[in-house]
């Protein structure tokens, strides 16, 4: 194994870890990072494949020895005792995402499982082990609409049916939550503005999962970024003590807050046309999607003050940086319309290509016992339009709502113990069967049940503060959120915003295979 080149500089120069910085947010926090001087040097954990090298040979030209690259495999353990030694951060933003996730659900257990569970276990062995931010995803939210826009950190997790990304990312946290590790944060990424996000989402079935109604808070990757750099100069000098053990929403503040409507129809006005132009309502799932409005979004950047941009900067930003876009515009629309989007009708991760081939699973799923949904415009009732019956667009936007948890959350953390977990416990249909947690004491493991009669072991912490609940019931390629809500009032409170109490599915996947059936009752 090569020697490291550097010899480090005690309290003057810090060394950095990551994996993922080849992605979107990667690539912005690596940028951002080596603006900072004190950094003497980031290591990459990068796949030991052509275009991953072809990448880091662009980065070793223009940093020279300040960037050193490990290729090889977050699902290798070795590979990640090599990235974490001598580093004085960890941050982990590997992920397998939709729809490469939709399509190989291994490739994504690998990085999203796999990576993780071996970054703790080679931190929870080192002596002097790095400072650990833990990218996860707004996913883990799991659908929201326009009955419960507003959320925070602390509410359910719900991932959606078949979405094996936000379900291994859940699972991911608690390896994290449950660690010994004493420096550590959740940064939980809402939905990203980065500089391929058009394209990308041109080459699969995927872009016609996001609900029209869905509610969305952006943030770009280079806000991201920077995000990330002001965490590490302000822990640098000493500034960031209330970040670790915690966990907080990435998002965009109120300037980015809008619905999927809007969002493509932001998208196509930069090449002079509209949502409705290029869209049907049909092509579009109406649940199953996530994301949220953030109602504690402030927090983060209270702390580190890394939003920026707009999501109207932003798309002028890619107007100016993609020429094609330019030409897009002098282009018929129904040329556009056909090349860039209805071929796409056809994937196999559209939701028309599984009407159309009779998928049961994942057409109810995705639509419940709706009619099929409509083409026309007309018909089609707008959150952002004001066309839902007694709801104000902007009166929901402008006031954030909050759902209980459970427990009295006026409480300090410091003063929470066994009544409040107990409480907390109830509300989920379960109970606490033991605890010797002091006061304050939100780390040292407990013994719950659940409604389902499961027992396990976790920390308060995690239920209380993270949101999560029994692992028996949230095993991976499974879903079972019609029965656990007629017990479960903490999921209940959004699960029935889009779902009757007298569906009784259960999904699961069988070998990649969207599978369900009826709960017997």
């Amino acid at each position: 194994m090569e020697k490291e080149e550097y010899t480090r500089k005690a309290d003057t120069s810090i060394v950095v870890a990551l994996t993922g910085a080849s992605g979107s947010m990667g690539r912005e926090v690596l940028k951002q990072l080596l603006e900072c001087d004190f950094i003497s040097k980031i290591k990459l954990l990068l796949l030991n494949n052509a275009k991953e090298k072809a990448i880091f040979r662009r980065w070793k030209l223009r940093y020279g020895k300040r960037v050193k690259a490990i290729f090889g495999d977050i699902a290798t353990y070795s590979d990640c005792q090599e990235l974490v030694e001598n580093a004085d951060y960890l941050i982990n933003m590997a992920a397998v995402i939709p729809p490469k996730s939709d399509h190989n659900h291994y490739a994504a257990y690998k990085a999203n499982i796999l990576g993780p569970k071996n970054l703790v276990d080679v931190l929870e062995k080192s002596s002097n082990p790095p400072k650990f931010i833990h990218i996860s995803s707004v996913a883990v939210y799991g659908n929201r609409d326009y009955k419960h826009p507003w959320g925070r950190v602390g509410d359910p997790l719900i991932p959606s049916v078949f979405d094996v990304y936000a379900q291994q990312k859940m699972t991911a946290e608690l390896f994290v939550i449950e660690s010994s590790l004493d420096k550590w944060c959740i940064l939980r990424q809402t939905a990203m503005l980065h500089n391929k996000m058009l394209s990308n989402n041109m080459k699969d079935g995927l872009m016609f999962h996001t609900a029209l109604n869905s509610p969305l808070e952006w943030v770009t990757a280079k806000d991201s970024g920077l995000l990330i750099k002001n965490i590490i100069i302000k822990d640098y000098n000493n500034q960031a003590n209330m970040l670790w053990k915690n966990i907080y929403n990435i998002g965009g503040l109120s300037k980015n807050r809008c619905t999927g409507y809007e969002t493509f129809d932001d998208g196509f006005k930069i090449i002079g046309g509209s949502a409705e132009a290029f869209l049907s309502p049909e092509w579009h799932i109406t649940r199953n999607f996530h994301g949220m409005w953030f109602s504690d979004s402030e927090i983060l950047n209270d702390q580190f003050d890394f939003v920026k941009q707009t999501k109207e900067e932003y798309w002028q930003e890619i107007l100016k940086n993609h020429w094609y876009y330019i030409i897009a515009k002098i282009l018929p629309k129904r040329f556009i319309g056909y090349v860039g989007i209805k071929r796409l009708l056809k994937d196999e991760n559209s939701p028309t290509h599984w009407i159309n081939a009779s998928d049961y699973s994942r057409v109810y799923a995705c639509f419940g016992d709706e009619d099929k949904p409509t083409e026309n415009w007309s018909d089609f009732k707008l959150f952002c339009k004001n066309q839902i019956a007694n709801i104000d667009y902007q009166t929901s936007k402008n006031t954030p709502t909050t759902l209980s948890h459970g427990y009295d959350e006026t409480k300090p953390d410091n003063e929470l113990g066994i009544d409040d977990y107990r409480q907390a416990a109830k509300f989920r249909g379960g109970e606490l069967l033991s605890a010797e947690n002091d006061s304050g004491d939100l780390f040292t493991k407990a013994t719950w049940k659940c409604s389902e009669g499961h027992t396990f072991n976790m920390t308060p912490f995690a239920i209380l503060k993270g949101g999560h609940w029994c692992k028996e019931c949230n095993k991976l390629n499974q879903w079972n959120y019609d029965k656990l809500a007629k017990t479960n009032k903490f999921l209940a409170e959004v699960w029935y915003d889009t779902h009757s109490t007298n569906e009784n599915m259960y999904y699961y996947f069988e070998d990649e295979i969207a599978r369900s059936k009826k709960i017997a009752e």
